[in-house]
């Protein structure tokens, strides 16, 4: 069962290599100060052991990048019942937002029972890092709503792209199908290889037009034509492959920009079946996607540690 702070059954964190000796020695990445507010991820769709396994580890993740920090995880979907000593399996972003605002006042309480002199604190609680690849007004809206009707004193991220980090993760998802080249420097070719490349989203025009930037990222490492649709529009998947066979692409690869929560069951599969591509599985827990998390937070917190930068795919 898991708790507001994370999987109770204990996902290992991967902790900072010890500092190395020498001029050419790393540097100790930066921890979380104490009191700093927790990073909600707001998880979007039906809440399912996947779900929250996947969830699980961009937190995990996410702590590795900053240690100390208190990544939470809070469902679009999930139940609202949530007391101070007891929560639910799969609490709500609401339940969790207000969770964290009853433990801050506690904390507050406690300290000034002791004699402690204990300022109000005037930052936020918490920061909300919606688990989104691209914007999407309908779930945007009611993660907004969320955060309001806890009336905790959150903020709200952006999502998490565009980003290169996004483009690499679509890269590594579309060779791990066979549909593209590991590794863009090697002069090797791969028989199912695609040459052209159908870049799928959900959330409408604004979407599109995000994950077309993406896919321009795309387009660039792969050097095919990448083309971006929405999955949640009738025929759109299947128009835009018509559009990439006209211009000479014959072997088309369906990349869904999606981490995997927000999509509907079966609606991939029926896409890429309409239009004749083969499909590659979601973003899903990729490495990137908990550092783009972490960057959201630092962002909205005005923190700059170091930015995440993208790796060559072997």
């Amino acid at each position: 069962m898991s708790s507001p702070t994370g999987p109770a059954s204990g996902l290992p964190v991967r902790m900072p290599r010890p500092r190395q000796p020498g001029r050419h020695r790393r540097p100790e990445p930066v921890a979380a100060p104490e009191g700093a507010p927790a990073l909600v991820l707001a998880v979007p769709g039906a809440p399912s052991t996947t779900t929250r396994s996947l969830a699980e580890e961009v937190v995990s993740i996410a702590r590795s990048e900053l240690p100390g920090l208190d990544a939470r995880i809070g469902y679009l979907d999930g139940t609202e019942d949530a007391t101070v000593t007891s929560f639910p399996e799969f609490p709500s972003l609401h339940s969790v937002l207000a969770h964290a605002a009853a433990e801050r006042t506690a904390r507050v309480e406690r300290a000034r029972a002791a004699g402690a002199e204990v300022a109000e604190p005037d930052g936020p609680v918490a920061v909300v890092v919606p688990l989104l690849a691209g914007p999407d007004a309908a779930l945007m809206r009611r993660i907004r709503q969320a955060v309001m009707d806890s009336r905790a004193a959150a903020e709200l991220s952006d999502v998490l792209g565009p980003h290169p980090l996004l483009a690499e993760a679509l890269h590594v998802r579309l060779s791990e199908a066979g549909l593209a080249r590991a590794d863009r420097a090697r002069l090797f070719t791969v028989a199912t290889a695609a040459d052209g490349i159908v870049l799928a989203t959900v959330g409408g025009e604004e979407a599109v037009q995000a994950a077309g930037i993406t896919g321009m990222l795309l387009a660039a490492r792969l050097a095919v034509p990448v083309m971006a649709a929405a999955l949640d529009e009738e025929g759109a998947i299947a128009a835009t492959a018509e559009q990439l066979r006209g211009s000479g692409s014959a072997q088309l690869a369906l990349a869904p920009y999606l981490i995997g929560p927000e999509l509907d069951s079966g609606l991939l599969d029926a896409a890429a079946k309409e239009a004749g591509c083969s499909v590659a599985e979601p973003l899903g827990p990729y490495p990137a996607i908990g550092k783009l998390a972490l960057a959201k937070y630092t962002t909205t917190l005005g923190i700059t540690p170091q930015q995440p930068s993208g790796t060559p795919v072997h």
